[in-house]
């Protein structure tokens, strides 16, 4: 999906429908903002912690923070935005 927006002069963008419906956007989500190699990623923070507890079961090396939880989630989704290869061996998008 393509989609552009301009920023404004007081740095406001607005996010395309288009994407906003394919994110489930809604009034008042927090989307993360992270730079990674040039590219500005952003990653909608729509769900709570809470609703993904236990989804992964018990982590191997003891519970992490939600700052080392959150670096982490940064650090992948911008690797597999720029396309770069993980620790899996698994490579980001064509």
């Amino acid at each position: 999906m393509d989609a552009y927006a301009s920023l404004t002069s007081k740095g406001q963008l607005t996010i395309p429908k288009d994407v906003r419906d394919a994110l489930s956007l809604k009034t008042g989500d927090t989307i993360a903002w992270t730079v990674m190699d040039g590219y500005l990623i952003g990653t909608p923070r729509n769900l709570g912690f809470a609703d993904l507890a236990g989804f992964l079961g018990d982590p191997p090396g003891g519970p992490a923070t939600l700052e080392e939880i959150d670096a982490a989630v940064r650090d992948a989704v911008g690797r597999h935005v720029v396309g770069d290869r993980s620790n899996d061996g698994q490579e980001g998008p064509a």
